[in-house]
């Protein structure tokens, strides 16, 4: 029997309200964070093999999937992590694994440079303090394709989204579509997330200035967690590179491993589900 979700809506920071999904209620409290454009059926695949062991939200970050758009534009890391702060409190958890992938592991290391006590274990998914040049002019253009999207099906945009993961499998992808557009009055469909997170660019440097600073911070943070923590790595990413994903396991976390998983991209869940799947599995059920 497949498993099914309950969909709740929570207070988050800000005054707005989030959407989660929570596929399971024992065990110990898995937390799953999305990438940016993503939504909380991300995980989908990965989910059947982690429900039985612990109690699983996935969350629709501000902005995406089902979750409130914030008007004042905070779309930091920072701000979802307080709003990561507020959901743990609403279902009243207080230690729990977390596990980001692109844009949700930078709100993971920013929480757990805030709360590391509170992090039993921690997976971040192609994902690090430094973002590969090519990676990022790669997501600049994907960003800037996207600004006003409309399409006529859902298979539309699943085919668009083929070109920007040429990797990832044909179910995942549809499923991507499907959870990450509404349909309009006229029939046609748009994006669920903010068209502020599309725009959302500066001309005066500051954005370079700034980037610096947090990539710092997010170091910094890295140093603080003690707990257990996997650093997963598409083989073919050109968002995390191999020199990153080294220096924080062997470097800066206190208790790193890193586990490299092929015939994948950056979306390592939706290129290799399996191969994500073993990889994450065997450090959390280990």
């Amino acid at each position: 029997m497949p498993l099914e979700p309950v969909s709740h809506r929570v207070p988050a920071a800000h005054g707005l309200e989030l959407h989660v999904l929570e596929w399971s209620r024992e065990g110990v409290p898995l937390v799953l964070l999305h990438g940016h454009g993503n939504e909380a059926h991300l995980w989908d695949d990965f989910v059947p093999a982690v429900a039985p062991h612990y109690r699983v939200l996935a969350v629709d970050q501000r902005g995406h999937g089902d979750s409130d758009w914030d008007e004042a534009g905070r779309y930091e890391p920072e701000a979802m992590a307080d709003d990561l702060e507020a959901l743990l409190e609403h279902f009243g958890i207080d230690r729990f694994v977390l596990i980001g992938f692109s844009m949700g592991g930078r709100v993971s290391i920013v929480f757990g440079g805030r709360h590391p006590e509170r992090l039993a274990g921690l997976v971040l998914v192609d994902i690090g303090p430094e973002i590969d040049a090519r990676g990022a002019m790669r997501i600049a253009g994907e960003i800037e394709d996207q600004r006003a999207p409309v399409f006529s099906s859902i298979e539309e945009y699943a085919r668009l989204l083929s070109l920007n993961y040429p990797a990832g499998q044909p179910d995942a992808l549809l499923r991507m579509a499907r959870y990450g557009l509404r349909r309009r009055e006229d029939g046609r469909y748009e994006l669920k997330m903010d068209p502020k997170l599309r725009t959302m660019r500066r001309e005066d440097g500051s954005t370079e200035i700034n980037e610096a600073a947090f990539v710092a911070a997010q170091w910094e943070a890295l140093a603080k967690i003690p707990c257990p923590t996997l650093v997963v790595r598409g083989a073919a990413s050109d968002i995390l590179s191999p020199d990153v994903a080294d220096r924080m396991v062997d470097e800066v976390l206190a208790n790193g491993r890193l586990a490299v998983v092929p015939q994948a991209a950056h979306s390592v869940a939706t290129d290799n589900p399996k191969g994500f799947e073993e990889a994450v599995c065997g450090f959390v059920l280990g």
